[in-house]
């Protein structure tokens, strides 16, 4: 059995730990709550701007846009987004995961692919299994709308190049602290705009497009891309928060089970110190009556 005074060690550093774990759950959850007020406030916008794009192009006869070119997908590019750093459960882990069953799937069926990395843990997951052509990482922790262009535009050009024929999203879908599910979207080639089947064709409004509704659906459609990409980024922001604030809410939790039974373990150790001290006197004291 342990000594008093090495359990008491013990306590002490698992105490040390319970406070730390508790002050990153208090940031986390700051920060949970600024996240997700932005992410609840972009989900309206990101709605409507599809909404006004769908009915947008329903009034164009002919949809005519490089991001609408449909190749034959023998290169494949992949953006997968995740945290820049850990201690925040199985974020990371569950959404790596499905990055490599989507690389295994399109590997096996002979593609060539690349990827685009967001976020310090999956770039160094993938840094030797993956081909990463470009890289964002130490971005997460504050970003605007800016950061959402800015991949956007690296990803549009190359496409529209054709150094590539399709491009995929991968981020963790934010459903509540305890959940994030990972998601795959395809971005490039867009998806059909103008054929959503909740949007009746017969019941929009006239609106008056100015400049011309082509004109104005070329100007729109890479701003569907900022948007869809914005989206995850915010996702991605208010899943890692929520995951961490989760993660260290069990850390405390469990530092306090850790203390209880070390403590119990400790009073132990105390009693069968002192009862065998007893034991050393009672022996003293027989072995001194009878001599």
């Amino acid at each position: 059995m342990a000594s008093v005074k090495d359990i008491k060690r013990k306590v002490s550093a698992v105490h040390k730990t319970k406070q730390i774990t508790r002050a990153m759950n208090m940031v986390a959850a700051s920060k949970f709550k600024a996240s997700q007020l932005k992410m609840e406030n972009f989900r309206p916008y990101a709605s409507k701007f599809m909404d006004v794009l769908n009915s947008l192009a329903l009034r164009v006869e002919s949809i005519s846009h490089p991001l609408l070119a449909v190749r034959e997908p023998k290169k494949i590019r992949v953006i997968c987004m995740t945290s820049d750093r850990g201690l925040c459960g199985g974020f990371n882990t569950n959404l790596i995961k499905a990055t490599e069953r989507f690389l295994r799937e399109k590997g096996n069926e002979g593609k060539e692919i690349a990827m685009v990395s967001v976020g310090r843990k999956g770039r160094d997951y993938f840094r030797k299994k993956a081909n990463i052509v470009d890289q964002r990482v130490d971005t997460l922790s504050k970003f605007d709308m800016t950061l959402a262009v800015s991949i956007s535009n690296d990803v549009i050009a190359p496409f529209i190049a054709e150094e590539y024929d399709e491009l995929y999203l991968i981020y963790n879908q934010f459903v509540s602290v305890a959940v994030q599910r990972p998601t795959v979207v395809r971005l490039f080639p867009l998806p059909s705009i103008g054929q959503n089947v909740g949007i009746d064709a017969e019941k929009n409004i006239d609106y008056v497009y100015e400049p011309s509704d082509e004109i104005l659906l070329q100007r729109l459609l890479p701003m569907y891309v900022h948007v869809l990409i914005y989206r995850a980024l915010l996702e991605t922001s208010a899943g890692e928060n929520g995951a961490r604030m989760a993660a260290m809410d069990n850390a405390t939790s469990n530092c306090e089970d850790l203390i209880r039974t070390l403590t119990l373990k400790m009073n132990k150790a105390r009693q069968a110190a002192i009862t065998a001290e007893l034991m050393d006197i009672v022996g003293g004291t027989e072995a001194l009556s009878k001599g």
